[in-house]
């Protein structure tokens, strides 16, 4: 990585602009052409410096509501579980700990209902018992703006 990229990565996450051609326009106040800015930022997610490149919207000033859950499956059913929790679109990401509870994922839902439906669909689909399923819903909402300083 190089002072241009540092830059860039800045650029996309302060101030991303909301207009017709985003990447244009970052080029031009990066100096640098389009292609180059696509080349870059190409290369920084293949590299996995970039993560993921989206809006964050705050979904419970839609009325949405939120948990945090996990489900703890044997070593040998994790790929399945994995699947299964993955084919909801509700569920934003999940990660794998090395916990008794191992798999942890995030579900934003139209309401309190249909994230109960889903953990329950969860919880038959892989056979687990109601011990082995958390659900852990938003009480209290401490967001962190987490921007990272990338001054090389």
């Amino acid at each position: 990585m190089d002072i241009l990229d540092y830059r860039i990565l800045d650029a996309l996450q302060n101030g991303f602009p909301l207009c017709h051609e985003p990447y244009g326009l970052l080029a031009s106040k990066l100096g640098i052409s389009p292609d180059e800015l696509w080349s870059r930022i190409q290369r920084m997610l293949a590299d996995k410096v970039i993560r993921r490149i989206g809006a964050s919207i705050d979904s419970h000033k839609f009325g949405f509501c939120s948990t945090l859950a996990a489900v703890s499956v044997p070593p040998a059913v994790v790929e399945r579980a994995a699947e299964i929790i993955g084919q909801f679109h509700e569920v934003t990401h999940s990660y794998l700990r090395g916990d008794d509870f191992n798999i942890w994922f995030t579900i934003i839902a139209p309401d309190s209902k249909r994230i109960d439906d889903i953990l329950e669909q969860v919880r038959c689909s892989l056979s687990l018992e109601d011990s082995q399923v958390l659900n852990l819903p938003l009480k209290r909402l401490f967001k962190l703006d987490a921007r990272f300083n990338l001054a090389p």
